[in-house]
């Protein structure tokens, strides 16, 4: 795509993390907000109790969005990812996700930790920004 992700030296390497440090995006480009996706089906429902199965839902549901405007998981920029009682365990499955996804060039992402989201059974939720060149 026609965004520029750059990992600065003197930075950890993120990739590993699952997400890079910095991303650009060219003038003239549009900004597609993504509202937050969680591990749902058609009907709304959650998938699974799982949480690994919750993140690679999201992921799948984040594309169908992204193709109702053209564009696909490529396009994403950013991620703003948000994890019920968020422990180190949890890293594994977003990571492995988003590296299956984005590989070495994974989006800028920023994980937050949160008590709850809209109903007790959803374990994860993010939103995005993709960039149409």
């Amino acid at each position: 795509m026609a965004h520029t992700i750059v990992n600065p030296d003197g930075l950890h390497d993120p990739v590993p993390f699952g997400y890079s440090h910095t991303v650009t995006v060219p003038a003239g480009q549009e900004l597609v907000l993504i509202a937050g996706q969680y591990g749902s089906g058609p009907d709304g429902a959650v998938v699974s109790a799982d949480f690994a199965e919750q993140v690679k839902q999201t992921f799948r549901n984040i594309g169908v969005a992204l193709a109702a405007h053209g564009l696909d998981l490529g396009h994403v920029v950013q991620l703003r990812t948000y994890v019920v009682n968020h422990d180190v365990t949890k890293l594994g499955p977003i990571a492995g996700a988003v590296q299956e996804v984005w590989g070495e060039k994974p989006p800028t992402q920023t994980l937050i930790g949160v008590a709850s989201l809209a109903t007790p059974d959803v374990l994860f939720e993010v939103e995005v920004v993709a960039a149409r060149p």
